[in-house]
């Protein structure tokens, strides 16, 4: 069964310039990670297209930034 864990959130900054991307300290210090061949550690986290679009069509205000696991 796939999980999904809520990461934090995304919206449109004041001016409409830019994505603003908040990410809850507790949820990333949670989080799954992965090492890279070269030894670099990530965190992997999905923001689904559409809902971005929604975002910036002014369709929606703010939409989840999700950690996919199993």
């Amino acid at each position: 069964m796939t999980k999904t864990d809520l990461m934090g959130f995304v919206r449109k900054s004041k001016n409409g310039n830019a994505l603003k991307i908040s990410i809850s300290t507790e949820a990333f210090d949670k989080a799954q990670r992965y090492t890279t061949q070269d030894g670099q550690e990530f965190v992997a986290m999905v923001i689904p297209l559409s809902r971005v679009q929604q975002i910036l069509d002014g369709y929606k205000e703010v939409t989840a930034v999700s950690q996919i696991g199993s």
